[in-house]
């Protein structure tokens, strides 16, 4: 759930940084402009992990995981 809202977090704030309107995220996204703002009213039970590092993806950035030892 956490890495979810990571990923959802960052797409949002990328759309808004970008200035988009949710009919212009949803073009670039390649998807509809009701699941743009799914996504940006958080809501998260719709979103898998694959959807958000795609859509991700296609707005133009790159996921990156890290796994490491619990101390």
């Amino acid at each position: 759930m956490k890495l979810r809202s990571a990923l959802m977090i960052a797409l949002e704030q990328h759309i808004q940084a970008k200035g988009w309107t949710q009919a212009e995220a949803a073009r670039v996204l390649n998807m509809t402009q009701p699941r743009v703002s799914d996504l940006m009213r958080g809501k998260i039970d719709l979103f898998g992990l694959d959807t958000l590092v795609n859509m991700l993806t296609a707005a133009g950035m790159r996921v990156e995981i890290n796994v490491a030892a619990a101390v």
